[in-house]
């Protein structure tokens, strides 16, 4: 083997060869037919039923394992073209394969409860099912007549267009202004350079940088409020006509979250944003800055540390902060090091970012683009956890129950980095390595708690004023960001106008009610972890069971029977004692 080798993706655990790959794209195409022709026959008894649900069960399993070797191959080089030819012919087949299937979802709801349940005595090899179909019998009160449904799914294809358009708009449309940065080179403020000109030590060009940036979505601001207004409406209008209370209790539905989950989130965080304000002063006193501006947010306020990590010792760090995981834990981490489960350094042509996937029946994989920083190296232990949970899941689930929602996705992620920033913090000798670890743990859960807490109560209230036939105007909604800001961040944080602006340029506001989530996932995440650290009885068991459960049960369940209640302030207050306890050991040095 080249000794690089060592470093990328061995996709032969997924195909040996294109060849074999695409002898499994045909089989898709089969396996599709067959189940086209149960049209009509899936719930007319237990025995065609479960043949439906094996065939639709061997679809996913080969559809995921054939995506993910073509999406992979291609992000590995995207300069590949054979590679990109092949991602494209899978792209197709997904929009075949959705297309073909779309009587398939509204033909298992004509079943009642009570055949199910007869068909699961007939046939127990059903029961491996039943989840599913109590997910599904709980959307029935919901589902329209056949002609209905179809109507709405054609509106489907129109309401998704927001989104577009809105992509369309501020990725190929806008005019981003070109500026000096601060080594006197021109660059394009736009969002790619967002982070890096935020992180900038230089304060006069953060401060240009977030001016040309934010006043570009503000020449736009009258077209940014007519596409929202339009998707939060078009959400209104679907959860009216589903029978739903509201846009927000359909969202959050799908996962089986209590309207109170997300209300419970606004109301501990709204009381408690002293400790962000204590927060930003620190920042600024930090910075030695007379006030305070969102463009001082990102900017480390303690010294850098320029420790840097060869991809063997950060591997070693890694393994040793989550030895606390167990030995069965740490042992499957090592074969995602040694056969190859990962792609760690950057080159030409490859994808940028990092990211987990999983494959049923075979091994999650992991993209990284290492460089050695210690960014790298928390990044590293994070998409190991999803690594990991996607791992323990698809080998205890069978695969209808395997995948985990969003909820819960985060979860292990976060554990991992948990562990990972404890286990430096506890070994730093340096007192500016120590600073800063602590420093970086604080701002991951500002931006992580406090911000995305910040985001989904200004969606929430976005979506009440369209409930209540008051129309979003630009300034409207300028005014009501403006409102929180002073809310969530004090009296003496400056508000400049091109803040107000901000709401424009955060795209998941076209998913409605999806951002609370990141919220909750850190605080079920640090809860899950404090447990284990201490030492509480039964917590590193409940958490090592939680990652094999998948998707088996809502998530509330799931997280409940981990050991952490997201029905409960608990878990947010856990994470925002955490925020503080940090505060307090940084405001001592």
């Amino acid at each position: 083997m080249n000794p690089t080798e060592q470093y990328t993706w061995d996709l032969s655990h997924l195909y040996p060869s294109t060849e074999e790959w695409e002898k499994d794209r045909h089989e898709i195409e089969a396996l599709l037919k067959q189940i086209v022709a149960k049209k009509g026959t899936i719930t007319t008894s237990a025995r065609n039923l479960l043949e439906t649900l094996t065939l639709m069960d061997q679809l996913g399993i080969k559809l995921e394992r054939a995506a993910s070797y073509a999406k992979m191959k291609f992000d590995a080089d995207m300069s590949n073209a054979a590679a990109k030819k092949d991602y494209e012919k899978l792209d197709i087949l997904y929009t075949k394969i959705s297309s073909a299937l779309a009587f398939y979802e509204p033909e298992l709801l004509q079943m009642q409860p009570e055949t199910f349940h007869q068909y699961i005595e007939e046939l127990p090899e059903l029961e491996t099912y039943r989840f599913m179909f109590e997910k599904l019998f709980q959307m029935k009160a919901h589902i329209l007549t056949p002609a209905e449904e179809e109507i709405l799914s054609q509106m489907g294809a129109l309401g998704g267009t927001f989104e577009k358009i809105y992509d369309d708009l501020t990725v190929n449309d806008l005019k981003y202004p070109e500026i000096e940065d601060d080594t006197g080179q021109k660059i394009i403020a736009n969002e790619a350079h967002y982070r890096k000109a935020l992180n900038s030590r230089d304060r006069a060009f953060r401060a240009r940088f977030f001016q040309a940036l934010l006043n570009t979505y503000g020449s736009s601001i009258n077209s940014i409020t007519s596409i929202i207004y339009g998707n939060i409406r078009y959400h209104a209008f679907l959860a009216k006509t589903r029978k739903y209370a509201s846009s927000r209790e359909m969202a959050l539905q799908q996962n089986h979250i209590p309207i109170h989950v997300y209300d419970s989130l606004i109301e501990t965080v709204r009381s408690n944003v002293h400790q962000l304000q204590r927060y930003l002063d620190l920042r600024k006193r930090k910075l030695g800055y007379p006030d305070l501006h969102f463009y001082d947010l990102f900017v480390p306020f303690t010294k850098n540390v320029d420790k840097t990590y060869s991809f063997e010792e950060a591997r070693e760090t890694v393994l040793a902060a989550l030895s606390i995981l167990g030995e069965e834990y740490t042992k499957v981490l090592k074969q995602a090091f040694t056969e190859r489960w990962i792609d760690v350094y950057p080159k030409k042509g490859k994808v940028s970012g990092a990211y987990a996937n999983g494959v049923y029946g075979v091994h999650p994989y992991s993209l990284l683009n290492f460089t050695g920083t210690l960014d790298d190296l928390f990044t590293m232990a994070h998409e190991l956890g999803h690594v990991m949970h996607s791992y323990y899941s698809n080998l205890h689930q069978p695969y209808v129950n395997a995948d985990y929602v969003i909820f819960t996705a985060e979860v292990a992620s976060t554990v991992n980095e948990y562990f990972l920033y404890r286990y430096l913090l506890n070994r730093a000798t340096d007192p500016e390595e120590r600073n800063y670890l602590l420093s970086m743990h604080l701002d991951s859960i500002r931006s992580t708690l406090y911000r995305q807490a910040f985001f989904a109560d200004f969606e929430m209230q976005m979506h009440q004023l369209v409930a209540e036939e008051t129309p979003l105007t630009p300034e409207l909604l300028c005014q009501k960001y403006h409102g929180l800001y002073e809310y969530y961040h004090g009296p003496d944080f400056t508000i400049d106008r091109e803040l107000t602006y901000e709401w424009a340029r955060i795209p998941h506001f076209y998913r409605p009610f999806y951002v609370y989530q990141y919220a909750t996932g850190i605080s079920a995440a640090i809860c899950l972890a404090q447990q284990i650290e201490q030492q509480k009885e039964g917590a590193l068991e409940a958490y090592l069971h939680f990652l094999t459960t998948g998707g088996s049960d809502y998530p509330i369940n799931l997280l409940k029977k981990a050991g952490v209640d997201m029905t409960s302030s608990g878990p947010v207050l856990a994470a925002i004692d955490d925020f503080a306890s940090c505060l307090d050991l940084l405001e001592t040095t």
